[in-house]
């Protein structure tokens, strides 16, 4: 009786799964994988409860105010880890869907789902050596960082026509090379197995790339905005300012340390697009929005 009733409810996941599949283009198909939560250790949901157990304690006093609420209301409990499914149908009502990917998928992908109102979460989970922060994209950052704050309907329209932007801007063969660059060294810092050679190799080609790029093309600029954001945002004033970007809501380590002086608090202005950024490194700086929304044009 007990495998008939998993059995139906693997067949629900699937038809509710398949709706928001049909929502995009077959391009996209191959991209999506398939959540597996059995994949899901003892240790990865323990991982998981420590690392949103310690987040929700901290950011419910440093926060954006909308984000504690979006949580709940996006499908997320601070017990387990999300069934992506299940925050498929939560933002639904929002407007927005939730599928699963395959890690890291090129940036011009990545942003053409989030055109298509379709938020694309990592299904990985960090390892216990990670738990502060992790350069690679995983479940905490893409479901714990993101879809909350898409429960804010100017949030959610901005993030939207940033993607609609984003997804059409030029990007340059150097940007293609740094980009795998970054992929392949944070997959192995990631992971258990890369020896200390490995990476300090995968380090150099990161320095080496980045080093060879000549200009800073339209995706580049594009991608600055959406860093310094979506991703690294902070709301109020520079003397005391709240979080709303994803990258600060979803790392235990970088969320606490934007307090500390060292890291500059910079009145948000459109200049924040000189400024270039490292994603396997925590950011020495962040830029302060009055208003979240106020860059988004009704």
């Amino acid at each position: 009786m007990e495998t008939g009733k998993k059995s139906i409810k693997n067949e629900v996941r699937a038809k509710n799964q398949s709706q928001s599949q049909n929502q995009i283009p077959e391009h996209l198909k191959k991209y999506i994988v398939d959540q597996n939560y059995e994949q899901y250790s003892p240790e990865d949901q323990a991982v998981w409860r420590y690392i949103m157990r310690r987040l929700t304690d901290y950011l419910a006093q440093h926060a954006h105010p909308c984000y504690m609420e979006g949580l709940e209301r996006s499908g997320i409990s601070t017990e387990y880890i999300p069934r992506i499914d299940e925050m498929d149908r939560c933002l639904a009502d929002f407007g927005w869907g939730a599928l699963p990917v395959s890690g890291f998928i090129p940036p011009a992908a990545f942003m053409e789902f989030q055109s298509l109102g379709i938020l694309p979460i990592a299904s990985d989970m960090r390892s216990l050596d990670h738990l502060l922060y992790t350069p690679a994209p995983d479940i905490v950052h893409e479901a714990a960082g993101h879809a909350p704050m898409l429960i804010d309907p100017a949030y959610a329209r901005y993030l939207r026509k940033y993607a609609e932007i984003a997804s059409k801007a030029i990007i340059s063969r150097e940007d293609l090379v740094l980009y795998e660059a970054i992929r392949i060294l944070s997959d192995m810092k990631e992971d258990p197995e890369s020896t200390v050679s490995e990476i300090a190799e995968a380090t150099q080609a990161l320095l080496q790339a980045t080093k060879a790029v000549s200009y800073t093309s339209e995706a580049s600029y594009l991608s600055r905005m959406n860093w310094w954001t979506a991703e690294y945002g902070l709301i109020g004033n520079t003397e005391e300012a709240r979080i709303f970007g994803a990258g600060l809501l979803s790392s235990v380590g970088e969320s606490q340390n934007y307090l500390h002086p060292k890291v500059k608090k910079i009145p948000f202005t459109i200049h924040c697009l000189d400024y270039s950024y490292d994603i396997t490194e925590p950011q020495p700086q962040l830029f302060v929005l009055l208003q979240v929304f106020r860059i988004s044009s009704p």
